[in-house]
């Protein structure tokens, strides 16, 4: 449908489709994928039912550069849309040196990496400091990241940030902790990636959520819609599927038809198609 009428970012046009068909717009052009397997995207898109893929490019418990994908040519001929998920390993906001460093180069790396198969974004984590230190300097040690790249021609692709699931000393898992990274790197143009699973483990509410995230970043560029094998507030970050996880499905759905942005599942992989008809069936497509 978003192919069928590419003059939909035009704002007035948008009004006219809004007041036609109610506010249920937004969630009948967004687009629904999952997160799969690393060495053949195109075809576990295929598999689910999914105009949306998200992948790693390398070990994501590991520092190595990404290697060129062979599916490169036909992941940039095909309709799908891309998503890179960068390495755990990263920590941008550490304050070792061994770690700050290399996480930094990988990002980099991965970036470019993330060009090469028409990626829209890479998704970092927002890292976090250890016990003891000041978070203010994690806030600091993104900043400078983004400033520096910015001056050197900026990203590959846009980097959209992660918010965490547990560690008090996380830089992204409260949202008043958001606020002050967001008072860090929101000027240098730093995207986010909003996850549901990560959000009820560290406590906040869905309900008005996507409102809430958007007054502090003023933008989500992807949700990760997971639910959650755990209660709310535990910290842990252990996902699951929508029908079977203990996220109550109409929040996860009402998330997605907020959001105005695409959607990627990064449940187990057996529910993932019943995840994406859940999706679409909610979205009246």
């Amino acid at each position: 449908m978003t192919q069928a009428i590419p003059s939909f970012r035009n704002y007035s046009y948008r009004r006219r489709l809004r007041w036609r068909y109610g506010l249920r717009l937004p969630f009948m052009f967004m687009r629904i994928g999952a997160h799969v397997r690393d060495d053949d995207p195109v075809g576990a898109a295929a598999e689910r039912g999914a105009e949306v893929v998200q992948f790693f490019l390398s070990d994501p418990q590991g520092w190595k550069k990404p290697k060129p994908h062979p599916q490169a040519e036909a992941l940039l001929a095909s309709d799908l849309e891309v998503f890179v998920h960068a390495p755990y390993m990263i920590n941008i906001a550490s304050l070792n040196n061994k770690i700050r460093i290399p996480s930094r180069k990988n990002v980099i790396q991965h970036a470019e990496a993330a060009a090469t198969v028409g990626a829209k974004g890479l998704i970092v984590h927002g890292g976090h400091v250890t016990k003891g230190e000041d978070p203010a300097e994690g806030f600091a040690n993104w900043r400078k990241f983004f400033e520096r790249q910015v001056a050197e021609g900026g990203f590959a692709v846009p980097v959209l940030i992660e918010n965490t699931a547990g560690g008090d000393n996380a830089m992204a898992r409260t949202f008043d902790s958001l606020k002050l990274l967001w008072d860090a790197v929101g000027e240098f143009g730093a995207g986010f990636c909003l996850d549901t699973c990560h959000a009820f483990a560290a406590g906040e509410d869905l309900v008005g959520i996507v409102d809430r995230v958007k007054a502090i970043t003023g933008r989500i560029d992807l949700v990760h819609l997971n639910s959650s094998r755990d209660e709310f507030g535990s910290s842990r970050d252990r996902h699951d599927n929508i029908s079977t996880g203990t996220i109550d499905a109409d929040q996860l759905a009402a998330v997605a038809a907020s959001a105005g942005c695409p959607v990627v599942v990064e449940t187990p992989d057996e529910g993932q198609a019943a995840d994406i008809a859940f999706l679409r069936d909610r979205a009246g497509r």
